[in-house]
């Protein structure tokens, strides 16, 4: 296994040093619709990326550990500080705190597992990776989620994906940034590509299709990933593309998800069931299935498709 797997391909947009609210993307999905009812608190997300600041104020409250798989700080595997600020960013849209300053993640009280398997150059070994995933599951986490790929399948790196799923944890991908914008054309990145996980690609913040987003039949769903605003590294932020942006919305939604219909039907859901109830609160943008799979997460489904009925009813009054 020499070949590796490198952080899915993104932009920064820009940085910034002060901010203070809601970023868009967390609001599209409707996230803080549902804040009353749960915010993800005792939901364990596992990052597997480059690390995270973990003095970053927004973050700090939220991290419950983390391991170093890669040979950054000479391989001290307690060492899994960011010097990259992937990891940072996707940290901050799953699980921001929600503390009156900053940015507020989607799950702002789930906890975050900081799994380092990509070095300070956004690269990273198939074994780091699959060592990272096994830690998870050792751990217990909920949700993984992986902003990562590469073009090779490698077997192993299947079997330790299929494993965590066999241990209901849901894995959450990015599909890849080599589309073309076309939908008759496939591209395929792993472990992206794998039918196991979550696949997730990207709309812009006018819930069109993004052109970079790989389209293929592996798509589950789509979610924000352009211009997204999010931690980044010195206790800064930034707006940053990608299906790396996207894909840690759908990890926090699930952590909002799983605490919400877990109480409500008095147990623990499996990976499958999960799978679906997560598909039930997604809505059609129009594209084709290659490109958006089952559509854009909408935390609270009924209250969107209330608003298109209501738009639509508008819309032919005023051609009376």
């Amino acid at each position: 296994m020499e070949q590796k797997l490198h952080l899915i391909p993104h932009q920064v947009n820009a940085e910034l040093e002060v901010v203070s609210e809601v970023p868009e993307g967390v609001e599209m999905i409707a996230a803080p619709k549902i804040w009353e009812i749960t915010k993800g608190k005792g939901i364990t997300v596992a990052i597997l990326d480059t690390g995270c600041d973990i003095t970053h104020p927004d973050l700090s409250e939220r991290i419950i550990g983390g391991r170093n798989f890669t040979n950054d700080d000479q391989g001290n595997p307690n060492g899994y500080t960011d010097y990259n600020g992937h990891g940072t960013h996707v940290a901050g849209t799953i699980a921001a705190s929600h503390n009156g300053r900053g940015v507020v993640g989607v799950a702002p009280e789930a906890n975050l597992l900081i799994l380092k398997v990509l070095d300070k150059n956004g690269s990273g070994q198939y074994e780091w990776i699959i060592n990272g995933i096994n830690y998870a599951i050792e751990q217990k986490a909920d949700i993984i989620s992986m902003s990562l790929g590469g073009p090779i399948d490698v077997p192993e790196l299947h079997e330790a994906i299929q494993n965590a799923v066999n241990h209901q944890i849901l894995v959450v991908c990015a599909a890849g940034n080599e589309g073309d914008g076309q939908e008759s054309s496939d591209e395929y990145a792993y472990p992206g590509s794998y039918n196991e996980v979550i696949s997730v690609g990207a709309i812009n913040l006018k819930r069109r299709s993004s052109e970079f987003s790989n389209s293929n039949n592996e798509v589950d769903l789509v979610a924000p990933g352009e211009e997204i605003l999010s931690t980044y590294l010195n206790g800064k932020y930034a707006k940053l593309s990608g299906t790396s942006m996207a894909t840690p919305h759908i990890s926090g939604g699930l952590a909002l998800i799983k605490d919400t219909v877990n109480k409500s039907f008095e147990r623990n859901l499996t990976e499958p069931e999960l799978y679906a109830q997560l598909i039930k609160r997604t809505v059609p943008l129009g594209n084709s299935p290659k490109l958006e799979g089952n559509g854009m997460l909408y935390l609270t489904t009924l209250d969107y498709l209330s608003d298109l009925f209501k738009q639509k009813i508008s819309a032919q009054m005023l051609n009376i």
